[in-house]
């Protein structure tokens, strides 16, 4: 029998993601209703939400490790246990807890030195990026949207991305706080102070509507509506702490900012 688990349930993306980075998708059995990366894992049995599981087919799935994320999923994990299973819940929120979550996953399938040169490759990436930002004369600064109604602004490692890629986030101090109804902000006063230059929005679960927000009252004289500044996302290709967002996710934050700094430079 093998040391390293053969039937994995992934409670969200970024796992499953990482598995299949690693050649290691045959792996996993099961995956969260959610999971759109990589586009194969949709084929595989969907057992979960992201606050809810369906116990009897994670049964029927005979998994030898579930991997779940954050708080949220406590209690999905609590019932797990209970019922025998072996659960690892990952808790990363800033890029360098994601760089360890993605060593952790490929140690657990014997894909440590492949997992080694995958988050070197990262790391190159992120640090081109990162100086060929730090090279501009100016910075925007950001308001990243998680959602609109009630307003909640970027998680940490969208925050952290969000320098890496050339901009400032409007709200670092806001981006510490690592539950989203404590990144809520109760009215407009805050952002329209701030006047920010560039807008990106990522609703997790819709599609972000800048008509919408440039209709806003009182928005129209925000630089980034006033400029038309404003851009989406994908929740997908940034809101899943692990490879998405430090590829896909830091690529587009970054044109999207390399193309203001062309022409305020």
């Amino acid at each position: 029998m093998s040391r390293y688990p053969s039937r994995i349930v992934c409670l969200t993306e970024e796992t499953t993601e990482t598995l299949y980075l690693l050649g290691e998708g045959d792996r996993v059995v099961g995956v969260s209703g959610y999971t759109v990366r990589p586009p194969e894992a949709r084929q595989k049995p969907r057992v979960s939400a992201f606050i809810s599981a369906k116990f009897d087919r994670i049964d029927a799935l005979k998994p030898d490790l579930v991997l779940g994320f954050s708080d949220l999923q406590a209690d999905i994990a609590s019932a797990l246990i209970k019922a025998g299973v072996q659960v690892t819940v990952f808790n990363q929120r800033s890029v360098p807890e994601i760089f360890s979550m993605l060593f952790q996953v490929a140690a657990m399938v014997d894909q440590t030195e492949q997992g080694k040169a995958m988050l070197e490759r990262m790391r190159a990436d992120i640090e081109h990026i990162r100086q060929a930002s730090a090279a501009w004369a100016k910075r925007p600064k950001v308001y990243f949207e998680e959602w609109d109604e009630p307003r909640i602004s970027a998680i940490r490692w969208v925050s952290e991305l969000i320098g890496i890629a050339g901009g400032q986030d409007i709200f670092p101090d806001l981006a510490l706080q690592p539950m989203g109804k404590d990144r809520i902000l109760p009215n407009d006063d805050r952002i329209l102070a701030a006047a920010p230059d560039i807008i990106i929005g990522s609703w997790c679960g819709k599609k972000f509507r800048p008509e919408r927000v440039a209709a806003r009252a009182g928005w129209a004289e925000v630089p980034a509506v006033r400029n038309g500044q404003l851009f989406e996302i994908k929740s997908a290709d940034i809101l899943q702490p692990g490879p998405a967002a430090l590829t896909d996710g830091l690529r587009q934050l970054h044109q999207i900012m390399a193309q203001w700094a062309q022409r305020h430079g």
